[in-house]
């Protein structure tokens, strides 16, 4: 078995991430598929949509200015015997990886938000359901993510050094 693991680590490790990653759209399959409540319900939810949209954007933005910098500094001061254009790569799939799993964590945040208050008007037990799944989403993100971007990118790389780079995005 321990054979099995050194040989083939960074295969199963993709495989991993992207069971976590399959279990993270079931999830939120069930957390979309509850109900949004009534209108009212519906009404405060949209706003709370309309302004969490609105600061992802403007974080998205920012970010992305932030990491364009850091991935030129990178490119033009990293030690040239270190491969920096692969430095450069993992920090920007570090920071893709990163965005992305904030801005989907987010988003269902505020989707499991108005389905969790509506789901305790039913039980408490469905309340809690709706909240965790909504939670797990986004930790299941997280650390699919980050599993499947390390594994892969040393799957392609073969160089640890520019883990360095994937570590900081």
């Amino acid at each position: 078995m321990a054979e099995v693991l050194t040989q083939h680590g960074l295969e199963i490790a993709i495989v991993v991430a992207l069971i976590g990653l399959a279990a993270a759209g079931a999830l939120f399959g069930f957390v979309r598929s509850s109900s949004p409540g009534n209108e009212r319900m519906r009404e405060v939810a949209a706003a709370i949509e309309a302004g969490a949209k609105a600061y992802l954007n403007r974080q998205v933005m920012t970010i992305s200015v932030i990491a364009a910098i850091i991935t030129l500094a990178i490119v033009f001061f990293y030690p040239k015997d270190h491969e920096p254009m692969e430095v450069a790569a993992g920090f920007l799939v570090g920071a893709i990886c990163s965005l992305g799993a904030g801005y989907a964590g987010m988003r269902v945040a505020v989707m499991a938000n108005v389905r969790t208050a509506f789901g305790a008007t039913e039980s408490e037990n469905r309340a809690m359901r709706i909240a965790f799944n909504g939670g797990a989403v986004t930790g299941l993100l997280v650390v699919g993510l980050g599993l499947l971007s390390v594994s892969a990118f040393y799957y392609v790389t073969r160089n640890a050094t520019s883990l360095i780079g994937l570590a900081l995005g």
